[in-house]
């Protein structure tokens, strides 16, 4: 039985926030299901910004990497940016591991994320 991997998506004129609603986002298909749903929004709304809200989560798995980055190259491809926001630290600490830190912007919350990259 799948876990289901629910995420609230909000947008605004040019910038979209993704905010996962669950404390483990670990399940392969959940996962897969919750990557379409972001990407669907991608393709039909093309947002400049998108902000992955983690507020609330403590354990995800490295597939969640990989749906991050396919969004950031999604992004890329029109000049967009993906920022993320609320990060536990100890989840933060994978990001520094694998070199991704210097590919994100990363923000306290995910209301000083979006007043930044509003700007």
């Amino acid at each position: 039985m799948s876990e289901i991997v629910d995420v609230k998506i909000t947008s605004d004129e040019s910038v979209a926030v993704v905010a996962f609603k669950a404390a483990s986002i670990s399940d392969v298909e959940g996962i897969a299901t919750a990557s379409k749903q972001i990407k669907e929004f991608v393709d039909e709304k093309r947002p400049n910004r998108l902000i992955f809200d983690f507020g609330g989560v403590k354990f995800f798995s490295s597939l969640v990497l990989g749906v991050l980055l396919e969004i950031q190259s999604k992004l890329m491809m029109y000049n967009g940016e993906v920022a993320i926001s609320a990060i536990n630290p100890q989840l933060h600490k994978v990001f520094r591991i694998t070199n991704l830190d210097k590919i994100f912007k990363f923000f306290p919350d995910s209301q000083s994320a979006v007043r930044e990259v509003s700007c």
